[in-house]
């Protein structure tokens, strides 16, 4: 996790792979929230990483992140995540999943990140076993968003 000019690179602690993004919510839709997420059923499932990319905002490069290799058991647990969502109240997902892991943010002052992606292109992990998720909560601090764990699931 270096080599970007200006790039705010994640530390190990806030690595993550975002199922859904629940957005700003009170207190009792939050609490219906983690309790309709502990009724969720998924066996655990392998993962791995694979590649690496970055997402765009109005044409300048916003994040680089971390692939994650096609997982058909992934795809079935975000859709869970989904409807627990929408179940209780919060507006569907208009995006389309996408799943990473972000390595760093970046801003308009960063360097080029073509020579990063190119040289980091065959990134890859031995497939890891997934056996559970966590509900977290987000506070913005002076250097981005701090990631609090409220409730781990275990996938069972």
């Amino acid at each position: 996790m270096e080599g970007i000019e200006g790039a705010r690179w994640q530390g190990e602690e806030q690595l993550h792979l975002t199922l859904r993004f629940a957005g700003e919510v009170d207190t009792p839709l939050a609490n219906d929230l983690a309790d309709r997420l502990g009724t969720l059923t998924c066996p655990p499932f392998p993962l791995a990483i694979r590649g690496v990319g970055h997402f765009e905002r109005k044409g300048h490069p916003r994040a680089v992140w971390a692939g994650i290799a096609p997982s058909p058991e992934l795809e079935v647990l975000q859709r869970k995540v989904e409807r627990a969502c929408q179940e209780v109240g919060l507006e569907p997902e208009h995006r389309r999943f996408t799943p990473h892991v972000t390595l760093a943010r970046l801003n308009s002052a960063s360097g080029p990140i073509a020579p990063f992606l190119l040289a980091r292109s065959g990134l890859a992990s031995a497939p890891f076993t997934v056996d559970g998720f966590t509900l977290y909560e987000s506070h913005l601090g002076e250097t981005g968003s701090i990631y609090e764990p409220v409730v781990r699931y275990p996938l069972r």
